[in-house]
């Protein structure tokens, strides 16, 4: 029994670092141009001290070091995170962790940033007010999301993630499962709304200043890499979790066949959501 266990351990293990490694290598830099538009529109620069909330693998982070500015990042433990101090970022598990009695306050930024996690946070609102308390007064907060699901054309794709993970009102086994962090079911859409992202900022104490869309294709090489591409967003983990992987893969590629192009690359165009909001 405890062998097995063992194995088990170690499968996950091993699983968690190649989902790591296929969101650094493949699926990351599908966000470029939402960075790039965003570290554009505030002129990121040396003058900047910018901090990745959910920063993951530290691309984005990379790309406003590149401008000079000095970076931060803030990811759970885990394998992204260590992706991404070894890419000689500093990145820490929760930039509230040394908060006890008579501890400096968090250090805080000019440009704090919430690219990824916004739409699969359990409760947008408090990372929200937590970006809001990291920054400077008169600094910038930038959340983002999905556009409207009718311009993306991964919307049918993430579909299969909603499908295929346990009934929205469920079961004490999936809350069981989300316990042991087997992944909890979210929509990625669920922020796309006109007037979500900005009763976030509202809420938060944040005044909003301005908003963008930019178009951010997904395109892949061939279907295997599109399958690892979007299998290491996190967004399939609730529904690997209650159908089994080899159901998810097996409808997801199914899913990805109209994207197909001449030579076997896979493309789909989207667009995000950018609101930018200040610090008063």
């Amino acid at each position: 029994m405890a062998s097995a266990q063992v194995r088990s351990t170690a499968t996950e293990l091993t699983r968690a670092q190649q989902r790591a490694r296929d969101w650094a290598e493949i699926q990351e830099r599908m966000l470029v141009p939402l960075y790039e538009a965003v570290y554009q529109r505030l002129e990121v620069g040396p003058a900047t001290s910018v901090l990745g909330l959910g920063c993951r693998s530290g691309l984005a982070l990379l790309l406003a070091a590149a401008r000079g500015a000095e970076v931060a990042g803030m990811e759970p433990e885990g394998e992204l995170r260590s992706l991404a101090q070894g890419r000689r970022l500093r990145v820490l598990a929760d930039v509230h962790r040394d908060a006890s009695p008579g501890a400096p306050p968090p250090t805080t930024h000019s440009l704090v940033t919430a690219f990824e996690n916004l739409y699969c946070a359990a409760d947008p609102q408090a990372l929200v007010r937590s970006a809001a308390r990291l920054t400077l007064r008169g600094g910038h907060v930038v959340l983002a999301t999905w556009g409207p699901p009718e311009r993306c054309q991964s919307a049918g794709v993430l579909e299969v993630a909603r499908r295929l993970a346990a009934p929205a009102a469920s079961s004490a086994s999936a809350s069981a499962g989300r316990r042991r962090g087997r992944g909890r079911r979210y929509d990625p859409f669920g922020l796309s709304a006109p007037g979500k992202l900005e009763s976030l900022v509202v809420g938060a104490g944040l005044r909003p200043d301005g908003s963008g869309r930019v178009s951010c294709p997904f395109a892949y090489p061939d279907l295997e890499s599109a399958v690892r591409g979007l299998l290491s967003t996190g967004a399939y983990d609730a529904a690997a979790a209650y159908s089994g992987e080899a159901l998810v893969v097996k409808e997801l590629t199914e899913a990805l066949h109209p994207y197909r192009r001449e030579g076997g690359s896979v493309r789909m165009a989207n667009v995000f959501r950018y609101v930018v909001a200040q610090a008063v």
